[in-house]
């Protein structure tokens, strides 16, 4: 079993519905993941073998693995016999190449009970354009027929069609892991500009979380 940090629990509106390693993550990386429904962690790269240091409720709900049990540990915990190798080779590629990407993948909770799920790995980046972390989520499609995987994209890529040009370019961005001042050097914006688009996207999508903005780009392939 993987070697574990020391984690506290993080408290969101009197819930203990987030959990994070010590040292924690800045505080922008937290709300990345700690209002998102969708099962999501943090991980950092430039530790020893890619550690989780963040993990929502919705992650420890889905897998069954108390905070405890999931921090410090590589993602891969959740691997398991009948977990497709070729599928977390593409994890790895997208992770080396520090790029998002997205696969269907069976793993396992903790009672041994296998799942297939919709997992993202996306980087992050600090202002000075260096890889500071991953955001990982899951999302549970089991019974889900395969038609139904090709509909939640159907519908990703809806969703981002409604957008503006400008704005299609800053969820773009945002997917590719950079920060709201880096997007703004890219396009020639304000900062605040590169807020304000930022606002009326998630609000136009019905989103509460960068993370589910990210998911949402990249299973729309933008």
């Amino acid at each position: 079993m993987d070697e574990q940090n020391p984690a506290f629990a993080w408290e969101a509106d009197g819930d203990q519905s987030f959990s994070i390693a010590d040292p924690k993550p800045a505080p922008w990386v937290r709300q990345l993941i700690e209002t998102s429904p969708i099962a999501s962690v943090v991980s950092d790269p430039r530790l020893p073998d890619n550690p989780i240091v963040a993990v929502n409720q919705p992650f420890v709900e889905l897998t069954g693995y108390p905070p405890e049990e999931i921090l410090g540990r590589n993602c891969r915990f959740l691997a398991g016999d009948g977990t497709e190798p070729w599928l977390t080779e593409k994890i790895r590629e997208g992770v080396r190449d520090q790029k998002p990407v997205l696969v269907e993948i069976l793993n396992y909770k903790k009672s041994g009970e296998p799942f297939r799920n919709a997992v993202l790995v996306a980087p992050i980046y600090d202002e000075a354009n260096e890889l500071v972390y991953f955001l990982g989520s899951q999302v549970n499609i089991d019974g889900d027929e395969p038609q139904l995987a090709a509909s939640r994209r159907e519908r990703a890529s809806a969703m981002v069609q409604t957008l503006s040009p400008r704005q299609f370019e800053v969820t773009r961005m945002v997917a590719s892991g950079l920060l709201n001042k880096q997007i703004a050097g890219e396009l020639g914006l304000s900062e605040k500009t590169v807020k304000m688009h930022r606002k009326l996207v998630m609000e136009k999508l019905g989103l509460r979380t960068s993370a589910e903005l990210i998911r949402v780009a990249v299973e729309a392939g933008i």
